[in-house]
């Protein structure tokens, strides 16, 4: 009879209480990425806006954010990242209660800038926490379990919103309902800090840089710049499903944009059930740039056959959603790509730079595929979306060969 090891179990504890407040505080973040987007219909109405103006909010959002992120890894190098992600959380509180005093266009890019200086910090800072805190073996499932918080905010955010904007009567106090969430999640991880502590040995071994290297040294790595790139490809296609799928579907195939306002929840969700497979596959595949190709390649494949026109309404919005299934199972590979390009000491700083690409990839696709939207394209979302995850699979199939030879498993 096999007896558990006694010393594993408070470890294991750590593990989990670690984990879980990251992936609570990531959902959070997630969620404010979609503070403005469901509510699009009634800024239309209420302030006049064309689908390229909503999407420029989109854009000021990730490009404070992309900036922010780069310079936050540094932040966390030096400082800590628990400090850091309290400070972030406290800007979403103040973000949501600038969008429901929002009067105008004005104000509703005030609100975007908020939220996009508080989610900066949160992948430098979340990846650090992880990485050092978390034991080598439940790595893999603590990257599932931050991905897979993300999109539950993600699709947690249409629903509540609109939700709670229908239950109040006003979409003001549905923000001002959203503020006191966000106090809610401080304060929880407030409580539990201790759990949150970075200053802890590093529990992984990355690929190495000369020593006395200074520290932008990171950025001479090819595979940090190509990891990069994957990102803004592949979060360019994101961002196209999140912001414009649900008209663009009405348009294509007729649907009541009170049926299509949900394809991104079902999106976020399938990608949520994705990236649990996906969290015990990266433990048991060695090339992990195949486990991306083939489920980014699913995804893009599910999205030319939506935009293709040609299927029954709404079976057209459940493929929609079912590709968010590639993308989800994409996700913990992903994120073991970007650890392995990691030099040690400079885990904030990669993954800050490396997220920016997330960011810059959100900015630019706004405002082009709602571009496509004002100009009557709406399968020009879905066809795009695909082109960009294609281009999302070679990069990681290039960083793949840059750290094959020099990687150290951990």
């Amino acid at each position: 009879m096999n007896l558990p090891n006694l010393q594993d179990v408070p470890a294991a504890r750590h593990d989990a209480a670690t984990i879980g407040l990251v992936g609570l505080a990531h959902g959070t973040s997630h969620f404010h990425h979609m503070l403005l987007p469901p509510l699009f219909p009634v800024f239309i109405r209420d302030f006049g806006l064309s689908y390229a103006e909503l999407g420029l909010l989109v854009s000021v959002f990730f490009v404070i954010s992309g900036i922010g992120q780069a310079l936050a890894g540094f932040v966390v190098d030096r400082i800590g990242a628990r400090p850091v992600l309290f400070g972030a959380m406290a800007c979403f509180v103040v973000s949501a209660i600038a969008a429901a005093s929002a009067q105008s266009y004005t104000g509703l890019m005030l609100a975007s800038a908020l939220a996009g200086l508080g989610n900066a910090p949160f992948h430098p800072a979340d990846f650090t926490i992880l990485n050092k805190r978390v034991s080598p073996a439940r790595l893999g499932h603590a990257f599932s379990v931050h991905g897979i918080s993300g999109n539950l905010g993600w699709a947690a955010a249409p629903v509540v919103l609109i939700g709670l904007s229908q239950a109040t009567g006003s979409w003001r106090l549905a923000y001002l309902c959203v503020a006191g969430l966000g106090l809610a999640v401080l304060a929880v991880l407030v409580l539990n800090k201790q759990a949150l502590d970075d200053h802890h040995q590093p529990a992984a071994r990355h690929l190495d840089l000369p020593q006395g290297e200074h520290a932008l040294a990171f950025m001479k790595l090819p595979s940090v710049w190509l990891c990069f790139s994957f990102f803004f490809w592949s979060t360019s296609a994101l961002c196209a499903i999140q912001s414009f799928a649900s008209p663009a579907l009405s348009h294509l195939y007729g649907l009541p944009m009170s049926a299509t306002a949900f394809v991104v929840t079902g999106f976020m969700l399938c990608g949520a059930a994705g990236m649990v497979v996906g969290g015990f596959l990266v433990a048991r595949v060695a090339r992990i740039e195949r486990t991306i190709a083939a489920a980014m390649s699913l995804a893009a494949a599910l999205l030319l056959l939506t935009a293709s026109g040609l299927l029954p309404g709404y079976f057209a919005a459940v493929t929609a959603a079912l590709a968010g299934f590639g993308t989800g199972l994409a996700g913990p590979s992903r994120d073991m790509l970007i650890k392995r390009a990691a030099p040690p000491g400079a885990t904030g700083r990669v993954y800050g730079l490396v997220y920016s690409g997330l960011d810059l990839g959100f900015a630019c696709a706004a405002p082009v595929f709602g571009a496509l939207m004002d100009h009557g394209m709406p399968s020009g979302v879905f066809y795009g979306s695909a082109l960009a995850l294609g281009i999302g699979v070679l990069s990681a199939g290039l960083v793949s060969r840059k750290l094959n030879v020099a990687y150290v498993a951990p």
